[in-house]
């Protein structure tokens, strides 16, 4: 069992090979193989399907008075896998296929059917080109203008890349980058001035928004604390009084309070000290009188400031 794998003999130097007995075996001999099914077939006897690739144990032989350019032919048979009946196929060199013999028919040939097909169009053209001259003439006019657009679509290719060949693509792609930069900056200084034009409008409305709220409270929120009592508008600031005065002034006249006063209040003479008596009454009568011209000054002024509201609040 040592020897099994050796590939190197030895051959003792007495050999010689044409004493060894050759055997004298059929030609028609079979062999025992394993293969695999070489095309889609189908079973005549039942009918069972028989895919591509299923493995077989196979009996080859060589066939008899068949060769192709010199090479053998060899025959395989095989048995279904369902009722074991007997398939047999052999090797076709010519078309590179296999050939059903008996057994089963071939399925999904469509490839070999059509390439038979152009095989037995193209032997029927030559067979009618050979009877019918005019056939022939107008083959030959087809392809003759076969041939002009195929030389026309030629010329069109090569004037295509002598141009493409002429063309600088380097500047093409610098000058794209060129404008695309341009186009970039444009944006970016329109998007600069809208910001700008907005920050301005902003800052404006804020402007406009502040010098109202000032003006609102000073008009709407006075102070409190200056018009504690309602008589208080009746006493007016004097810079406010001093136009109303002046337009009373001119159309009325001046009037004084302590002209009127001085009118009222008079003075008395003094005498000998023999009239004390009379005196002190006539002080009495005098300053008893006081009281009552004072309300009566009091009474005049109040009326006068009236009337100068009154007059304000016409002309306004």
């Amino acid at each position: 069992m040592s020897e099994r794998k050796v590939l190197n003999k030895y051959y003792p130097p007495d050999f010689n090979p044409t004493k060894i007995p050759t055997l004298k075996l059929p030609k028609d001999r079979q062999y025992v193989v394993r293969l695999m099914a070489p095309f889609n077939m189908r079973c005549r006897a039942c009918g069972e399907y028989i895919y591509k690739g299923k493995k077989f144990n196979a009996r080859k032989e060589t066939a008899q008075n068949e060769a192709y350019l010199g090479l053998p032919i060899f025959r395989f048979y095989t048995k279904c896998t369902r009722c074991l009946a007997e398939i047999t196929f052999k090797t076709d060199p010519q078309n590179t296929d296999y050939a059903v013999e008996h057994g089963a028919t071939r399925n999904f040939q469509a490839e070999k059917l059509l390439e038979e097909e152009e095989k037995r169009r193209q032997k029927e053209r030559e067979e009618e080109e050979l009877n019918n001259p005019m056939k022939v003439l107008e083959n030959r006019t087809k392809h003759s203008k076969l041939e002009m657009e195929v030389l026309e679509n030629l010329q069109e290719l090569k004037e295509l890349n002598q141009r493409q060949a002429n063309m600088d693509f380097e500047a093409m792609l610098k000058q794209h980058k060129e404008l695309e930069e341009e186009q970039r900056h444009k944006e970016q200084e329109e998007d600069e001035q809208e910001m700008k034009a907005l920050l301005e409008q902003a800052q404006n409305r804020r402007l406009l928004a502040d010098s109202d709220s000032d003006k609102e409270p000073a008009k709407r929120c006075p102070n409190p604390t200056t018009q504690t009592k309602p008589t208080d508008i009746l006493q007016e600031d004097s810079r406010s009084k001093r136009p109303r005065m002046e337009s009373w002034e001119r159309s009325v006249g001046k009037l004084s309070t302590k002209a009127q006063l001085a009118g009222l209040v008079a003075r008395r003479k003094q005498k000998p000290a023999l009239d004390k008596g009379m005196e002190t009454r006539g002080t009495t009568a005098t300053t008893g009188s006081f009281p009552a011209a004072a309300a009566a000054a009091a009474a005049a002024t109040s009326s006068l400031g009236l009337l100068g509201a009154y007059s304000d609040s016409a002309s306004d």
